[in-house]
This record gives structure tokens, C-alpha cells and sequence, in this order.
């Protein structure tokens, strides 16, 4: 059975925002019994068909030299059917053996996701800041002085697979950013976790094309090691916790890391501190990342430091949608969903249907 255009972009919209059954229930109070969840299924997929085809022709608007140009990168699980998983993943599923027959043991995991990478790539006017801008000084603030605005994420582009691996993403978000600045004049910052894997790929992309990328680990991470540290120094819910955390941010913002290493370790061993399992950590993941921690650089060039943008986009691509209660995706399901999502949280769905109805007609005829 051969379904509209019209129904088929009603599919897409409803699917992209509710469940499938949502959708059959929203497209039967408007259309009566026209179409099933399966052929529901079926339209979704093939609507997704010319999303990357779309992307590659369309160029965007370009910006001033001094306009910061921003790419991160960063993934999240989706529980799939075991069909979809990953060799690796289903092989643990199948070696896995569970303690009880109705519920997981402590630490067991029931290995059914399958990891999806986003992208993002967006501009920013550069907004220079002071530390204190961005952390209050230990005790809080003194006067009525606001701290100045961070800077603001425009004309934010992002993408996403679940079926290619983080490297194929990559070099789509790269694509994306050298549409927008074809002749490298533009700071590229790149704002990443941390993650090893992912540094490598992006070390790599950014070799492969000769472009020069400052990468910026997001502080909000660093943060979150310098108070798993901190409770190693401290006792549960004491208040000088906090501002001995923003004590040693404020000196990172500063572009103090090697003091700040320093200062740990000397902490650590003049406390005795016999559980040091969160200094340890910390002092490790400032070590490691110390190249890419020039806070006082980024924050005197007016660049973004926090992967606010991508986090946020995992949360309302993905989690939204593809976390609903008992869903379990098959492949290509999950991977049209996930572009459509992406294409419109991009406000590029009406011109993207033209594009795709062109496409339709040229393949037909």
C-alpha cells in the first residue's frame, strides 16, 4: 500500500516526539484507519533516507573571522533488541550469567545498549571572562558586581548515528565546520570530557585535514573530580568542602594546574589520608589532561569551557525519546528516528522535505 507524502510527513512528525504507538493514535484521530504501526515504522525509515545527502549540500551562513567556531562531540547508550548490538556487547550479553532469575545483582549490567555518538557544531561570539566570573571566590561574592556573560551557543547544527562508530561522526561534525569556515581563519575550539578514545579521534581527524583545534576539557568534569577529592579531605556535608573546591578552581581557571597538582598531593600526605581513592583519581585525570586545561587562555579569548551544548543535546535527543519505558529499538528504527530528531531540533524539517520529495521523484522517475 502507497501512502502520501502529507501522511508520510505526519508520520515524522509524530514519531520524532512520541512513542509509535503515540503516533498511529495521533495520525488515526486526524486520517481514521489509513496506516499501521509497522508501515509507520516503514515511512519514518524511509523519510530519513537523504538526511546526510541534504546536509552535504546545504551551506550555511558565514561569520566573521573573530566568531569562536565550536565542535564537541559525546555518545549514549540505547537499549536495542539483541539484534542491533554491537558484536562485543552481544557476545557479553551471551557470556553474562545472571545471579537471580527476576532481577540483576549488585553490579550486574543487562548489556543491551548500543552506543550512539552525537555531534555538535555551533558559533559564539567571543565573551572574555575573569576566574571569578565563572566560580565564586571561597565565601561567595562581595558588591552588587554581576559576573560577566558566558558565551552563547548560535546557530547550533547537530547529527548523530547509532549505526557508524564515533569516528564517522567526527568527521561529519569537521564537514560541518569547514563548511563554515572554508578558509581556516576562525578559532576552532573543541570541547570535550575527557575521554581517551575520543581525543585520539579528534587528534586524528583534525592531523588528517591540517587544521589547527584547540581542545578544552569540560570544567564542569574537572569540577566533579576536585569534589570527589574533596571528600576524601573532608567529612560528609561539611560546608568548608565548598570552599576549598573553588579554592583549587579558581587557581585551574587561573591557569595554576601544576600548583594545584602539587597542592593535592602534599594535602593527601601531610592529612595522612588513608582513603585517597578520589585524590588519586583527580591528581590522575589533571595530570593526563593537563595540556588541555589552559583555562586562563580560553577564558581571556571569550571561549565557551563547558559541554553544556552536547550534554543537553543527549538529554533531548536521545534520553526524550529513546528512553521511554520499555522501548527495545531495532537498527535502522533507531537510527531514522535519531537523524529525524536531529534535523529538527536543526529547524531544517520543511527544508529538508523539499529536498527529500526532489530526491523521491528523481529516484522514481
Amino acid at each position: 500500500m502507497r501512502h502520501s507524502a502529507g501522511l508520510a510527513k505526519l508520520a515524522v512528525v509524530e514519531t520524532v516526539r512520541g512513542s509509535f504507538d503515540a503516533a498511529l493514535a495521533a495520525l488515526t484521530a486526524r486520517c481514521g484507519q489509513v496506516v499501521g504501526k509497522r508501515q509507520i515504522e516503514q515511512l519514518v525509515a524511509r523519510a530519513a533516507a537523504d538526511v546526510d545527502a541534504f546536509y552535504a549540500a546545504r551551506l550555511p551562513v558565514p561569520c566573521t573571522a573573530s566568531t569562536v567556531l565550536v565542535l564537541s562531540v559525546d555518545g549514549k547508550g540505547i537499549a536495542m533488541r539483541p539484534e542491533g548490538l554491537r558484536p562485543a556487547t552481544a557476545n557479553a550479553a551471551a557470556r553474562a550469567r545472571a545471579t537471580f532469575r527476576t532481577r540483576l545483582a549488585s553490579g550486574e549490567k543487562p548489556a543491551r545498549k548500543r552506543m550512539a555518538t552525537l555531534g555538535v557544531v555551533y558559533d559564539a561570539e567571543p565573551a572574555p571572562r575573569r576566574p571569578h566570573d565563572v566560580i565564586a571566590v571561597p565565601g561567595g561574592r562581595a558588591g552588587r558586581r554581576r559576573p560577566r556573560a558566558r558565551p552563547r551557543a548560535l546557530r547550533k547544527w547537530l547529527c548523530g548515528s547509532v549505526i557508524v562508530g564515533p569516528g564517522d561522526v567526527i568527521a561529519k561534525v569537521f564537514d560541518q565546520a569547514e563548511a563554515r569556515d572554508p578558509g581556516r581563519v576562525r578559532p576552532w575550539v573543541v570541547l570535550v570530557d575527557g575521554a581517551r578514545h575520543q581525543l585520539d579521534l579528534i587528534r586524528s581527524e583534525a592531523a588528517r585535514r591540517g587544521i589547527r583545534v584547540h581542545i578544552v576539557i569540560d570544567f564542569v568534569h574537572v569540577l566533579e573530580k576536585l569534589w570527589a577529592a574533596a571528600w576524601n579531605l573532608h567529612p560528609p556535608a561539611d560546608p568548608a568542602a565548598e570552599d576549598w573546591v573553588a579554592g583549587h578552581a579558581l587557581a585551574l581557571l587561573a591557569g595554576h594546574t601544576g600548583r594545584v597538582i602539587a597542592a593535592l598531593a602534599a594535602r593527601a600526605t601531610a592529612a595522612g589520608v588513608q582513603h585517597r581513592d578520589g585524590i588519586d583519581a583527580c591528581i590522575r585525570y589533571l595530570s593526563n589532561n593537563a595540556e588541555h586545561l589552559c583555562y586562563d587562555q580560553a577564558l581571556e579569548a571569550g571561549w565557551p569551557i563547558a559541554t553544556g551544548v552536547i550534554e543537553g543535546a543527549c538529554r533531548h535527543l536521545i534520553a526524550d525519546r529513546f528512553d521511554l519505558a520499555g522501548a527495545r529499538w531495532g537498527l535502522a528504527g533507531a537510527e531514522a528516528v535519531l537523524k529525524l530528531r536531529a534535523l529538527v531540533a536543526n529547524g531544517h524539517l520543511e527544508e529538508y522535505w523539499t529536498f527529500h520529495l526532489a530526491r523521491q521523484h528523481e529516484r522514481v522517475h
